[in-house]
């Protein structure tokens, strides 16, 4: 069973844990949330966004189609408000900061920068704690490109804790995930009403920072 934050008659939103694909992916090792989801409740939800697969978090799923164009529509306007929380490697300087680059795929799956051919892309950020060698920050994309804010910290200087595509691969494979949480999506669902759904950080996300906290 996954932890239901909100739901209505008109979407669903999950807390999903890291370590599952959100969606169907191309190969895939098990069935992902929106798979397991459907069986699970006995019904056919309809995708609206997604979460990376070692992300946890925040997640939306309509039940009808009415919702669906909706939700679809708020997220490609950039109408959503995200909220993401990170630990990044090193200490970062100064309370908040903004990444303003350009991003492009490569035909390996990761993004990087690229002023020629990369899409504009905007992240902001805030300190909330600094640890001896580490910094959690609550990252606000404002634009919604994939990797985006695992590549915007990445290269500053300041790769996600656990992160095995962007960083030293010998020194993320010794955290036991990925430190990247969708901690809050503000939305305006079809009821006209302004909502912000919340999703509490995991164990697995708060014993990593306090262990690091105590390093």
């Amino acid at each position: 069973m996954f932890e239901i934050l909100f739901e209505n008659a008109d979407f669903i939103a999950v807390n999903k844990p890291e370590g599952i694909a959100a969606i169907p992916e191309q190969n895939p090792q098990e069935p992902s949330l929106f798979e397991r989801l459907c069986a699970e409740r006995d019904e056919t939800l309809l995708i609206v966004h997604r979460i990376d697969k070692d992300t946890s978090g925040v997640i939306l799923f309509a039940r009808n189609a009415e919702a669906h164009r909706h939700l679809n529509m708020e997220f490609e306007t950039r109408r959503t408000r995200k909220v993401y929380l990170a630990l990044t490697h090193g200490v970062i300087a100064g309370d908040w900061g903004k990444i303003d680059k350009p991003l492009a795929h490569f035909g390996s799956g990761r993004v990087g920068v690229n002023a020629q051919h990369g899409k504009s892309s905007l992240t902001e950020y805030k300190i909330v704690q600094r640890l001896p060698s580490h910094t959690l920050i609550e990252a606000y994309p404002k634009t919604g490109r994939r990797h985006q804010i695992r590549v915007h910290l990445y290269s500053i200087g300041h790769a996600i804790v656990g992160d095995r595509l962007y960083g030293d691969r010998a020194i993320q494979r010794d955290y036991p995930r990925m430190m990247l949480h969708a901690r809050r999506l503000t939305i305006r669902p079809p009821s006209g009403d302004e909502l912000t759904i919340e999703a509490p950080a995991p164990q697995s996300f708060t014993d990593v920072v306090d262990s690091l906290a105590g390093a």
